[in-house]
C-alpha cells in the first residue's frame, strides 16, 4: 500500500487557492504553475535563487540602535524583536551578501517580510547603507530586493531618518558611477518605496508585486475614491512609467546578468570600416527629394526594434519616465552593438501593421518618451556608456495631452542634456527626421543619415500648405527645403550617409542592418577613445557654427584619418 503523503508536502497558492506539491513548488521558485502567482520568498531563499552557487559572501553585522525609544504597546518592542529573530533566524529585516549573478559581481541587500513586515528601522537602514558602501568600495553594482510594509513605528522619528540615510547612500553610488538595481517584490510600501527602492537606476518588479507610498486602503479611506483595477500592481506601475520592466521570477537572473555586465568600453576596439559611410554629396547625385521622402515613410521600412533585433546583443528594454507613463513611440534600453556596450534609444513606428503603428503613435513621441530618453541618457553618462540614437519620426506628438504634459519642456531638456553628455553620442536618421521631435535625439558627436532618410524643420506638405497655400506643392517644397541626404551633407548638418540596399531599406532588412552596423561601428571606433573634454568641446563647436557661415571644424578627411 502506498504511503500517504503528509499535508506538509503540499503548498496552497495564495493567488488561486490551488494545492501544489511541495517539490514542484520548490522547482517553480514558489510560483504557482496554475495561475502564475508569485509566492513570497525568505531572504535566504532569495539569495540562493539570485546568486551563483557557492559565491555568496555574507556581509558582517553593523552597529545600530535596536530599541531607541523603549517603546511599549500591548507588548514591549524588545520582545517583538526577540520573537522576530527567533521565528526567522535573522538579526534584522535585511540580509546582505556579496556574490555573482551569471558571473557578474554585485552586492545584494534582500528584505524579508517575515521580520516585522520588512519594516524600515535603524537596523535595516544600517544594513542597506552598509551594502551600498560595500558596493561603493568594491566598485560593483548594488542589487536591492525589497519587501516592506513601510517605516518601523516602534522606532519613531529615527525610523523616518532611515529614508534620508539610505537615499544619501544611493546618491554616493550615483556620484561614483556605480549601477544600482531594485527588484520590487510584494509588497513594497511606505518608507522603503519612497527611498532606496525608487532611486535605483533600473527598477524591475515581479508580476503582481505592489508598490506605493500609501497602501490602497489608506488611499480609499483618505480620498473616498474607488481605485482602478490592479492599482499599484507591477503591471499598473509599468503602464504608468514607474518601473522599467515586469520580470517573472524564473527570468530574473538572466536579466540581472545582462544589466550587471554593463561596463565602460575599455581596451582595443574592432577596427572601423572607413568605407562604411559615404562622405561626399555627389555619391547621391540625381536623386529626387520627394521620392526620398516617400521612401523614408515606407511602412515596411525597418524601424528601431527591427534593427535592435538584428544588431544588438543582450538588449534589455527599459521603460517609463518615472513620472506618468511609458511612451510606446520611444524604445530605449541597453545592450551590445558589435560587442560594445551601449545605451540605444530610438523612435519606433510599429512596422506595417496598422494597429501596432497606431499604438506606437506612428513614431510621434509625447513628453514621457523624451523624458524616458533623458533618463536613459543620464544612465549612460553615469556608467560611461556610448549613446546610439535611431531617429524615425514625422515629429513630436502634437496632441493636447502632449501639450499639457509639457512637450516643449521635455524636448528642451533633451537638447540641453545631450549638449553636455560626457560620453560619445552617435545619431542616425534611419527614416523621417521631423523637426524638434527628431532633433531631441540628434544633438550628437556624429550625425548620420540613411540614403533614403530625411531631416527637416517641417514636413513638405506642411511647408506647401503654409507658403504655397497648396498642399499639392509638397514635391516642390521637398526640393526647396533641401532635406535630401546629399543636401544635408552639403549643409554640414550630417557627417555622412549610410548606404541602403538597392531600391530602399524596406527591400532587404538584413542587408540594411549590416550597412547600419558598419556605419555606427565606424563612428564609435573613432569617438570612444576621446576623453569627455574633447567630446564636449567638439560638440559645442559643431552646433555653435550652424547658421554663422563658419564652416571650420573637423572635415571628412580629418574624420577618416583620426
Amino acid at each position: 500500500m502506498a504511503e500517504r503523503e503528509h499535508p506538509a508536502d503540499w503548498e496552497r497558492c495564495a493567488g488561486c487557492g490551488a494545492l501544489v506539491y511541495g517539490k514542484r513548488w520548490t522547482r517553480t521558485l514558489h510560483v504557482c504553475p496554475d495561475c502564475g502567482h508569485h509566492g513570497r520568498l525568505t531572504a535566504p531563499q532569495r539569495l540562493d535563487q539570485l546568486l551563483d552557487p557557492g559565491t555568496a559572501e555574507p556581509l558582517g553585522a553593523v552597529p545600530a540602535l535596536h530599541d531607541p525609544l523603549g517603546f511599549v504597546d500591548s507588548r514591549p518592542y524588545a520582545e517583538r524583536l526577540d520573537r522576530a529573530r527567533a521565528d526567522t533566524g535573522l538579526d534584522e529585516a535585511v540580509l546582505c551578501a556579496a556574490g555573482t549573478v551569471e558571473g557578474q559581481p554585485c552586492v545584494a541587500a534582500v528584505m524579508d517580510f517575515r521580520f516585522l513586515g520588512g519594516s524600515l528601522g535603524c537596523g535595516a537602514g544600517a544594513l542597506v547603507t552598509h551594502a551600498a558602501r560595500t558596493a561603493l568600495d568594491r566598485r560593483v553594482p548594488l542589487v536591492l530586493v525589497t519587501a516592506s510594509g513601510g517605516a518601523r513605528m516602534q522606532e519613531g522619528v529615527l525610523s523616518l531618518m532611515q529614508m534620508a540615510k539610505t537615499a544619501q547612500a544611493m546618491a554616493e553610488l550615483d556620484e561614483a558611477g556605480v549601477l544600482t538595481v531594485s527588484v520590487i517584490t510584494d509588497p513594497t510600501y511606505g518608507g522603503v518605496a519612497a527611498s532606496f527602492a525608487a532611486l535605483a537606476d533600473v527598477i524591475l518588479a515581479e508580476p503582481g508585486a505592489r508598490m506605493g507610498f500609501a497602501g490602497p486602503r489608506v488611499v480609499e479611506q483618505t480620498t473616498g475614491e474607488t481605485l482602478p483595477e490592479g492599482f499599484q500592481t507591477a503591471e499598473f506601475l509599468l503602464a504608468h512609467g514607474m518601473v522599467d520592466d515586469v520580470v517573472p521570477r524564473v527570468g530574473l537572473r538572466p536579466v540581472l546578468g545582462r544589466l550587471l555586465g554593463l561596463r565602460t568600453p575599455t581596451g582595443p576596439l574592432p577596427p572601423g570600416d572607413a568605407d562604411a559611410i559615404l562622405r561626399a554629396a555627389d555619391d547621391l547625385a540625381g536623386c529626387d527629394p520627394w521620392q526620398g521622402v516617400r521612401l523614408a515613410r515606407h511602412p515596411e521600412r525597418p524601424s528601431t526594434l527591427d534593427y535592435v533585433r538584428r544588431l544588438v546583443d543582450d538588449f534589455q528594454e527599459l521603460h517609463g519616465d518615472r513620472l506618468t507613463e511609458d511612451c510606446p513611440a520611444i524604445v530605449a534600453g541597453t545592450g551590445r552593438l558589435a560587442g560594445t556596450p551601449v545605451v540605444l534609444i530610438g523612435h519606433h513606428k510599429g512596422g506595417s501593421d496598422l494597429g501596432e503603428r497606431r499604438r506606437r503613435n506612428f513614431g510621434m513621441a509625447g513628453p514621457a518618451g523624451y523624458r524616458k530618453a533623458n533618463r536613459l541618457m543620464r544612465l549612460a553618462a553615469k556608467l560611461g556608456l556610448p549613446v546610439v540614437t535611431l531617429i524615425d519620426t514625422p515629429g513630436a506628438h502634437p496632441g493636447p495631452a502632449a501639450e499639457t504634459g509639457g512637450q516643449a519642456a521635455a524636448i528642451a531638456e533633451n537638447l540641453r542634456l545631450m549638449a553636455r553628455l560626457p560620453v560619445p553620442v552617435v545619431a542616425v536618421l534611419i527614416g523621417e527626421g521631423g523637426s524638434g521631435g527628431a532633433l531631441a535625439l540628434a544633438v550628437a558627436d556624429r550625425v548620420l543619415v540613411c540614403a533614403n532618410g530625411t531631416y527637416s524643420v517641417i514636413s513638405p506638405e506642411g511647408c506647401a500648405a503654409i507658403l504655397w497655400k497648396d498642399a499639392r506643392a509638397a514635391p516642390a517644397a521637398a526640393a526647396s527645403l533641401r532635406l535630401h541626404p546629399g543636401d544635408l551633407l552639403g549643409l554640414g548638418v550630417v557627417d555622412g550617409i549610410v548606404p541602403e540596399p538597392p531600391d530602399g531599406a524596406h527591400r532587404d532588412h538584413a542587408a540594411a542592418a549590416d550597412l547600419l552596423e558598419a556605419a555606427v561601428t565606424a563612428a564609435l571606433h573613432e569617438l570612444i577613445p576621446w576623453d569627455p573634454e574633447r567630446l564636449l568641446a567638439d560638440r559645442r563647436a559643431r552646433f555653435h557654427r550652424y547658421g554663422t557661415g563658419d564652416r571650420t571644424g573637423p572635415t571628412a578627411a580629418d574624420w577618416s584619418q583620426s
